[in-house]
């Protein structure tokens, strides 16, 4: 209990710190947070909609979460992110719960903060996007069945499946199939492996299966009845489709997880081979005898093989590989905790040296090049992180020749908070992309019957800042299906509805890509009149307004 408080302290100050002082990101952050937004606002908590249209690509546990901390707390930064936060906090406290249990206290503590210290981790813990909370529940999921098979015939163990269950249950609230899918085919290749069928009698599959239903069923029902044409489009086109097809547009190369895992557990990774070589059985005979290694090990590789397998890859898609590689990190690292040259992590040093002097010349050389905007108003950023990486280097390895790997350790992981720390208090200087500041000078002038129009784009974020539906013009993207199954003319219009608009006596409003509007004025449009600017997007209105 000491050290899940600590644990849940030090994490917590740690994803908690600056978690709402940047503005939501496009598209994503935008699109998580005004779905839940028009379910609080309509009362309709049962079918999503996104600017008003249907929009079945994910189910709604997260929907539901975010509404309820805009029913109770607003539109705040913190708020919104809160969720994330609160997922990515648990699956380090249940890596360590369960790295206590497999392997001992020791590994439970480093593989917790090996987990809230990788990179990718700590970037999405606060991200408002679906993959953390799905990450956390397959993890708590999977870990569950795992320690259940520890345990005797009895209440534990009943408990400890019925928990496999529901928290899978819940991942296929947080975004489908994959919530049953990945801890199914985990735990199947394992017991294939292992021979071990006695545990299928052991799982409490009827009782299991009911809970799973009564929470997974319900709203997939409802909301197939109140929507006839939601089962095609999200079990067929969302899930098999976008798995088998590029019908995304999101087509990857077969190898792209690979830099992904490599830098997104950074710097971590340093270790990862020479901990996955320790985790493995010496013999394909003395598997049985390294069950639990090997359930990570097969987590962590169907996952990976599964995603790289797709048609559609993301970067996030990868993060449940993170839990079991953290653990299998973590068990390693304990291993080398009091000895000064521990097999492979003198390597691991030298992987972590060259790697770091090659981001310290790589950030110390980009601000001389004009690479982006959003790097030249990173400022003196760059020098300040490159400041961390080598001090901090410099004293791991300090440690590591002349104390022992412990204060190495510690070492690294102090360096390692304070990089992302200072990287994500840069974030928020570097993105321009978001509507907030045209949205918050837009939001004084606005008037009862003013319309407000997105054009030749749609900014996701644009109707959470203005509280508000917006029109669309001349854009539909993943809207498109919904304007096919109900009437959203009104709002969803074409060029010439939209001029037709602009000429008539309401004002309306107008956010464009910088581009668009200099091809507008480039034509000649007339009665488009700036209002605001940034680097990439301009505000305009239909009529003249007087000082």
């Amino acid at each position: 209990m000491r050290d899940l408080f600590l644990l849940t302290v030090l994490i917590s100050l740690f994803f908690g710190f600056m978690l709402g002082n940047r503005p939501l990101s496009v598209p994503d952050e935008g699109r998580y947070v005004e779905i839940p937004r028009e379910m609080v606002v309509t009362g309709d908590y049962l079918t999503p909609r996104l600017n008003g249209v249907k929009y079945f690509e994910k189910p709604v546990l997260f929907y539901w979460l975010e509404g309820f901390s805009i029913k109770h707390f607003g539109l705040k930064g913190f708020a919104l992110r809160l969720w994330p936060a609160l997922f990515a906090l648990m699956g380090c406290l249940v890596v360590y719960g369960s790295g206590v249990r497999l392997f001992g206290r020791r590994s439970g503590l480093i593989s917790a903060m090996v987990l809230a210290t990788s990179l990718l981790y700590y970037a999405l813990s606060r991200a408002i996007i679906l993959d953390m909370p799905v990450s956390a529940l397959l993890s708590v999921a999977l870990l569950c069945f795992l320690l259940g098979t520890h345990e005797p015939h009895g209440l534990r163990r009943r408990l400890l499946m019925w928990g496999f269950y529901l928290f899978a249950a819940l991942a296929v609230m947080t975004k489908g199939l994959i919530g049953i899918l990945i801890p199914g085919m985990v735990i199947g290749i394992w017991i294939v492996l292992l021979g071990e069928w006695r545990v299928l009698k052991t799982m409490y599959l009827p009782s299991g299966l009911l809970l799973f239903l009564l929470i997974a069923a319900p709203w997939h029902i409802l909301v197939n009845r109140a929507n006839p044409e939601f089962f095609n489009f999200y079990f067929i086109h969302e899930h098999f489709l976008r798995y088998l097809t590029k019908i995304h547009s999101r087509y990857k190369p077969a190898w792209f997880f690979i830099p992904v895992v490599l830098l997104g557990l950074f710097p971590w990774s340093a270790f990862l081979i020479q901990a996955v070589k320790h985790n493995l059985p010496p013999s394909w005979r003395e598997r049985h005898e390294h069950r639990d290694t090997l359930f990570l090990l097969l987590w962590a590789g169907f996952v990976f093989l599964f995603f790289s397998a797709s048609s559609s890859k993301l970067i996030p898609y990868i993060l449940p590989v993170f839990p079991p590689l953290s653990l299998l990190i973590g068990r390693y690292l304990a291993e080398a905790w009091d000895c000064r040259d521990f097999p492979g992590i003198r390597t691991g040093y030298a992987v972590l040296l060259i790697v770091t002097l090659g981001l310290t010349i790589a950030l110390i050389v980009l601000p001389h090049y004009r690479i982006s905007p959003d790097v030249q108003r990173l400022g003196k950023y760059p020098y300040v992180f490159a400041a961390i990486l080598i001090i901090g280097t410099a004293v791991t390895w300090f440690m590591s020749k002349r104390k022992n790997f412990r204060w190495a350790f510690l070492s690294l992981t102090a360096t390692t908070m304070l990089f992302f720390i200072v990287v994500n208090a840069a974030a928020s200087v570097a993105d321009e992309r978001s509507s907030i500041n045209l949205a918050s000078v837009l939001k004084q002038r606005l008037k009862p019957g003013d319309e407000v129009a997105s054009y030749d784009t749609y900014y996701q974020d644009l109707p959470v800042y203005l509280e508000r539906r917006i029109t669309v013009v001349n854009w539909k993207g993943e809207l498109e299906f919904g304007t096919t199954v109900e009437d959203t003319s009104q709002w969803m219009v074409d060029d010439a509805t939209f001029w037709k608009r602009w000429d008539g006596p309401s004002t309306v409003y107008m956010l464009t890509k910088r581009g668009t509007y200099d091809a507008l004025q480039a034509t000649g449009h007339k009665n488009v009149y700036l209002i605001a600017s940034t680097d990439d997007n301009i505000l305009a209105v239909n009529k003249e307004m007087t000082p």
